[in-house]
């Protein structure tokens, strides 16, 4: 019988068998977390912090690789044409992965869910609909819908790029009041914020984080969160749906993987994963930052992306937004 054993197990190993074997071993070498964004910014905190308990967790270096461009593309591109053995991992966003593949369309470098292979969801960074107080009287969202209606495109909203959900927000608010405003696209948030505090645009959605200081210094009013619900940060603040029915237009991000990755390598990620977003450390520390921490299974975050992607392509479509 031992003689048998060792026959059927060389025999596994030539049919490919002993790859699985290997996987249950994961990592034995340094894992590249690609962020497609400069550091500093959500993404690049939420993967710092994962990477630095993953190493502790799994016993190899976890290193985040900052890669900007293209609105996050290039550095998802990279991943897509990496190996797909679980040592290059992606942390992506909301455009990244249910945005820009619909609206650049045959052109775009990847497709989500057939070149990339989800871990699991961490995050969802609320976009909060804020005004320049200078330049806009209305300080609720009824006031703020009357005042648009009664200025059609006059008032310009800026965003942190075409395609964003910083843009899409704005977007979706337009279809579903029955308003126009102007776009005014920027190369990243960080470039919009000095001409919304100086007037130059008049208002935008953007992620909490990054307005929350100047909405407390006064510079900037904050009218309403674009999440479904009123958020920890400040119950006070009301949510844009409570005003326009069915409104949500959130930023999130995820983990994923090259497709083809073993299972056995992004489910033990997935639970490593998942048990780090459930620390009470993790969620105090993010919740401070006003970024709501996600633990997701890699289905329960492919439906994300799936149901993401339809809202977000008929909104593209009714809107005619085209790329920039």
């Amino acid at each position: 019988m031992k003689l048998a054993s060792l026959a059927a197990a060389g025999l596994s190993f030539a049919l490919g068998t002993a790859p699985v074997l290997a996987d249950t071993a994961y990592p034995t070498k340094a894992v590249t977390i690609v962020v497609p964004f400069s550091a500093g910014g959500t993404a690049d905190i939420i993967a710092r912090m994962a990477a630095e308990n993953l190493q502790k967790k799994l016993g190899q270096p976890f290193v985040v690789e900052n890669i900007g461009g293209g609105g996050g593309v290039s550095g998802v591109e990279k991943v897509t044409k990496s190996a797909p053995d679980g040592y290059t991992l992606v942390l992506a966003s909301t455009s990244n992965l249910a945005v820009h593949p619909t609206l650049y369309g045959e052109k775009f470098p990847y497709q989500t869910l057939r070149d990339l292979k989800p871990i699991g969801q961490v995050s969802v960074v609320p976009n909060v609909l804020v005004i320049n107080p200078d330049k806009i009287p209305a300080r609720t969202v009824p006031d703020l819908i009357a005042y648009l209606k009664a200025n059609p495109d006059k008032v310009s909203f800026g965003s942190a790029g075409t395609g964003t959900t910083q843009h899409l927000a704005g977007e979706l608010f337009m279809q579903k009041t029955g308003t126009q405003m102007v776009h005014i696209p920027y190369k990243g948030s960080s470039a919009m914020l000095p001409d919304l505090l100086s007037g130059n645009v008049e208002l935008a959605f953007d992620n909490v984080p990054l307005l929350l200081p100047h909405v407390k210094s006064g510079k900037l009013v904050a009218l309403a969160v674009a999440t479904p619900e009123r958020e920890k940060f400040d119950k006070n603040l009301p949510a844009v749906a409570e005003f326009v029915p069915g409104f949500e237009a959130t930023a999130w991000h995820g983990f994923l993987a090259p497709a083809g990755t073993p299972d056995a390598v992004t489910d033990k990620l997935s639970a490593e994963i998942q048990a780090f977003m459930q620390q009470p450390e993790t969620i105090k520390k993010l919740e401070e930052l006003g970024i709501t921490p996600v633990s997701s299974t890699p289905a329960q975050f492919t439906d994300l992306i799936k149901s993401m992607t339809v809202q977000w392509k008929e909104v593209i479509e009714k809107g005619n937004i085209k790329p920039q």
